[in-house]
């Protein structure tokens, strides 16, 4: 195994249906895992789930606080899924995470270093959230970090492009899949 993972954050069902505007970026991400597990780079996997009843969020959280009183994340939420295009294959980690950042409320720093990871390749939905909650962190925790462009989705185009032309360089390289995967 080499000191690099793949990090596949919050491509659930319920994500990719409110952000796959885009019809190849499932396919895309499958290209990138493919290339992950032909490398022997760590795949890894990042969903936001929580306990019935969402015990877990505080009302004052604007951001997660509205699913207080649905099912919206929790096991009974077929939208909570991974996406079955992109699933985790056997052996892969599936980090469940409680806010936005891959690292909120996860073993996944533990799990990371124990494996001997050094190096973040991050993906996922969406670049203004999970996307640029993990960068801040990782890079904080002293992870090299790479961020797949293409490998990300967001609601908003331009804070896409600006978060990935302006603001992610200062703190990871910023590549194509077609980029990593050559």
């Amino acid at each position: 195994m080499t000191e690099t993972a793949l990090l596949v954050m919050d491509v659930q069902r319920s994500m990719v249906s409110r952000f796959g505007s885009d019809p190849d970026y499932l396919p895309r991400l499958r290209q990138a895992i493919a290339h992950a597990r032909a490398t022997d780079v760590l795949v890894g996997h990042v969903a936001v789930g929580f306990r019935p009843g969402h015990p877990e969020v505080s009302p004052a959280n604007a951001t997660f606080g509205r699913m207080i009183g649905t099912d919206a994340f929790t096991p009974a939420d077929p939208g909570a899924e991974i996406h079955p295009d992109i699933a985790p294959a056997p052996g892969d980690p599936v980090f469940t995470k409680k806010r936005v950042s891959a690292f909120a409320g996860t073993d996944l720093d533990l799990v990371l270093r124990s494996s001997g990871i050094r190096h973040l390749v991050l993906a996922g939905i969406a670049t203004s959230g999970c996307v640029l909650s993990t960068v801040r962190q990782a890079f904080d925790l002293d992870y090299r970090l790479t961020v797949l462009s293409d490998g990300c989705l967001d609601a908003d185009p331009e804070v896409h492009r600006v978060l990935t032309t302006a603001v992610f360089p200062g703190q990871a390289d910023v590549v194509t899949i077609a980029d990593w995967t050559s």
